[in-house]
């Protein structure tokens, strides 16, 4: 998964069209800067080589007020946007433990269907806990960590972030539950 073509390719959806400096203005607010790989470099990179791919059309526009040259604007493409859902869904029902995937995923959730949020959010809750008890049948079916010495820390911390991504989403799925937010299809 690639959080920021997620990043890149949400950005630009949100905008309609879209030049590299807007994109990442916007990523920088989110503060994606911070959580993700989503520096100055790899976001306009990432711009290049989705437009490469065909998943963003280029336009050049008039040049830059900076006497630059031309500015140029993205915008999705049909395949962009198939590309966006799909690694939109697949970082919402997703078990990794990488929090810059949830945070990018969590950041558009709102452009699915409430009910679809809800089904990946679970489908995610289901995998961690098939993770969780796989890792643990696995490492901790014996004496448990201690077994395995101060590297049977690294499991302990593995088991303790699953525990608390499920806590977190369980609560999330409450919420949304509840009405929080308002998504695609929703009015206002």
């Amino acid at each position: 998964m690639s959080t920021i073509r997620l990043l890149v390719l949400g950005a630009v959806r949100q905008h309609g069209r879209a030049h590299g400096y807007q994109v990442r203005s916007d990523l920088e607010y989110w503060g994606a800067h911070e959580w993700s790989n989503a520096k100055p470099g790899s976001i306009y990179h990432a711009l290049k080589q989705l437009a490469k791919q065909g998943a963003l059309l280029a336009h050049e526009v008039a040049p830059s007020t900076a006497g630059g040259p031309p500015r140029t604007e993205y915008e999705l493409t049909g395949a962009g946007e198939e590309e966006y859902f799909r690694l939109l869904r697949e970082a919402l029902s997703s078990y990794n433990q990488k929090p810059d995937v949830m945070s990018a995923a969590i950041g558009f959730m709102v452009d699915l269907p409430r009910t679809e949020v809800l089904a990946l959010l679970r489908a995610r809750l289901e995998k961690l806990a098939a993770w969780r008890g796989s890792a643990t049948e696995y490492y901790l079916g014996g004496k448990g960590a201690e077994e395995f010495g101060h590297i049977g820390e690294i499991m302990n911390m593995w088991v303790h972030a699953s525990d608390a991504g499920a806590e977190w989403t369980r609560g999330l799925v409450s919420r949304i539950e509840g009405g929080a937010y308002v998504f695609a299809g929703e009015a206002a």
